[in-house]
């Protein structure tokens, strides 16, 4: 089992119709863990919702350092991945597997985790917010290096 990490305690999650039933239960599960959990939405399922209207402010929230890192979700996570990345200062990846969970964050600063909330059940959801949220990026200079790049592309 993850230990969950003790230096962040803001989290920042949102979801629509495809994601609202996991963000329910990681929501709660992160609330018993001790987190401040910032909801973004979607507040009930809707089908005619859509994911961009509440990750990108979660994603905004994120990039401006209002919430420590964020969890977003849609059906499959890939939509919740497209539109968080298009937030300047955002990295979000999707997320399905714990070795990326983690190592997202090591190499790649990821600090938003995209799930599908028709994809992955909540227990390995749990435990793969669980994983991002302990891991640290290990600041390594080819990650740093590889980071100005991005930012660089950001920039244009």
């Amino acid at each position: 089992m993850t230990p969950l990490p003790k230096a962040q305690k803001r989290i920042g999650i949102a979801a629509d119709h495809g994601g609202y039933d996991l963000k329910e239960y990681l929501t709660r599960m992160l609330r018993e863990a001790g987190y401040d959990v910032v909801p973004f939405g979607d507040d009930r399922p809707r089908p005619e919702d859509d994911y961009p209207d509440f990750v990108v402010p979660l994603a905004r929230a994120v990039a401006h350092g209002e919430v420590d890192r964020g969890v977003a979700i849609c059906g499959s996570g890939v939509g919740a991945s497209v539109v968080a990345n298009k937030v300047p200062e955002v990295r979000a990846g999707l997320i399905h597997e714990t070795f990326s969970a983690h190592q997202g964050v090591e190499d790649d600063d990821l600090n938003m985790i995209c799930l599908g909330g028709l994809v992955v059940g909540p227990a390995l959801a749990w435990e793969l917010v669980k994983t991002f949220l302990a891991a640290r990026f290990s600041g390594a200079e080819r990650h740093r290096r590889r980071l100005n790049k991005v930012a660089e592309l950001e920039k244009r």
